[in-house]
């Protein structure tokens, strides 16, 4: 009698998990009819969607370059172009384009000149002191160009709205909305940022990522333990390098750097745009011919060669931090694209999506042991092999021991049992919910296909994920479980709360031992 409800409960989440099945094919050909695909000659790819609800568009361009792309000297730099990305372009910034041209061509050369004695292996202080006197009044002299703001108010002043860019470690974002007779203006925007890139302010705009790092990672402590997840949890493939960057690169990267790293990966046939809303695509591809057209081909940027090996070994952090306990335990696992995809999907649904979920019941609403538990698929990444994680926030009292043991248990719980009907049935239709939710706004729509095109070559896949979850399987959960949550292949990291009385007896500690050593020497 107890099972009638939950059945009940079940085979309507089915039913409406059916419809939507349906309805999402329904779309698909809908899409279709109104989705256009064109490839300019450079290689830049655009999808234009027409969909005249209302006389606005947005669009969401994105370069498939990240911090997997960064080598050790310039990490950090993806990130910069975000920061760049808003400074205007020969047009748009300026008072006097020729001129501040040539400041900016001074100004790097000085800043070289001071970085080259900076970074030799003997500097000379004084030497130092007058270079970087040299670079400052260099950096004055540019200064005196700049029209500060004058990409913001051009993009208020004509109606736009959610102007923002965002960096990962895959991709890099550039997305906003203006109103439907704009849509000349978006074109020669939005080509100047690629077509004539200017790096101006940069120096300034690397201060303020340092000071981002300062407050991110160095001032949190779960910025401290997530840095060090990541060092820890991959050994040889760049996802193991913060996004922000190392503070090192942040002091050294040089326009110069930037200008290569531009080339090098900002070339049209790696850039992918969606534009979704009141637009024709027989109107707005003359449009995009003649601006983004102009921009010349490169060379496609070479593929990411480091594949992360195997896991052969559990790796543990352990943070000694005034912060708050944490425990955050990773397993390897693939790519975004691949068939288990979908399953790795279910397993975050079933484990920590709700009330419902079997982490929360069992560590937040049981067994009280913990405060907060959230799962995530995909860190820091999703375009190559990542990790699949759990966050957990210890409840008063409870030690991160007891969070582990119910953490694995929970885990194991998975690799030795099959998920309920009714788990994977909340999980299919919530899935779908989700899509559907981010699908209604232009915005949202125009990431999404973007991101489809951009990782699978195909915006349709974007659609067809539903076949994928709707595929899953209890079987295809344990399994995926069995191979991944083994602990050869799990990273675990932990704060352990220390007090202020703790680091002082620690340091004092310290500076006792390293008097003895400078009296014994």
């Amino acid at each position: 009698m107890t099972r009638l409800p939950q059945r009940a409960a079940v085979l309507a989440a089915a039913a409406l998990f059916a419809t939507a099945l349906s309805s999402a094919a329904q779309d698909l050909a809908s899409f279709e009819a109104r989705t256009t695909v064109h490839k300019l000659a450079n290689g830049w790819t655009f999808l234009i969607v027409e969909r005249p609800e209302a006389p606005v568009f947005s669009f969401c361009t994105i370069a498939d370059v990240g911090s997997a792309q960064e080598v050790p000297g310039i990490t950090g730099i993806a990130h910069m172009f975000e920061h760049m990305a808003f400074k205007g372009g020969p047009t748009i910034g300026t008072r006097d384009w020729e001129n501040e041209k040539k400041a900016l061509a001074v100004l790097e050369a000085a800043y070289q000149a001071w970085q080259a004695e900076r970074l030799a292996s003997k500097p000379d202080p004084e030497k130092l002191a007058a270079l970087l006197a040299t670079f400052r009044e260099r950096q004055q002299e540019a200064a005196r160009f700049v029209v500060q703001g004058e990409f913001d108010d051009v993009f208020t002043r004509e109606g736009g709205a959610e102007l923002n860019a965002t960096t990962g470690a895959d991709g890099t974002y550039f997305y906003y909305s203006l109103p439907s007779n704009k849509i000349e203006l978006f074109a020669f925007l939005e080509s100047e940022r690629f077509a004539h890139p200017v790096f101006r302010e940069f120096y300034e705009e690397r201060d303020v990522v340092q000071e981002e790092r300062r407050l991110r990672i160095e001032g949190s402590g779960f910025g401290r333990l997530v840095e060090q997840f990541g060092i820890t949890a991959f050994d040889a493939h760049p996802y193991k390098q913060p996004g922000v960057g190392y503070m090192s690169d942040l002091q050294s990267i040089t326009i110069t750097d930037a200008e290569t790293f531009f080339q090098t990966y900002y070339a049209p046939s790696n850039l992918t745009t969606a534009i979704v809303g009141d637009v024709r695509a027989e109107m707005l591809i003359p449009i995009l011919e003649k601006y983004f057209g102009r921009i010349p081909a490169r060379p496609a940027p070479p593929p990411l060669r480091t594949v992360e090996p195997p896991q052969r070994a559990e790796k543990t952090v352990v943070l000694e931090d005034p912060a708050q306990p944490l425990v955050l335990e990773a397993y390897h696992k693939p790519a975004v694209t691949h068939p288990d995809q979908a399953a790795w999907e279910a397993i975050d649904d079933v484990l920590s999506n709700g009330r419902t979920s079997r982490l929360y019941r069992a560590l937040v609403r049981d067994q009280k042991i913990a405060v907060e538990v959230e799962s995530f698929t995909g860190f820091p990444g999703e375009k190559y092999p990542n990790l699949w994680a759990v966050l957990v926030v210890p409840a008063v009292g409870a030690s991160n021991g007891q969070v582990e043991a119910a953490l694995r248990a929970e885990l194991d719980r998975l690799r030795r049992e099959d998920v309920t009907a009714e788990e994977l049935a909340r999980f299919k239709a919530r899935a779908k919910a989700s899509l559907l939710r981010n699908l209604r706004s232009n915005l949202g729509l125009a990431y999404r296909l973007a991101e489809a095109q951009r990782l699978y070559g195909d915006w349709r896949e974007l659609f067809r994920s539903l076949d994928r979850l709707d595929k899953v399987t209890p079987a295809d959960v344990r399994r995926v479980a069995g191979d991944a949550f083994q602990p050869s292949n799990r990273t675990t990291a932990l704060i352990v709360t220390t007090t202020e009385k703790d680091e002082k007896d620690s340091k004092d500690l310290k500076d006792t031992k390293d008097t003895k050593e400078e009296k014994s020497r």
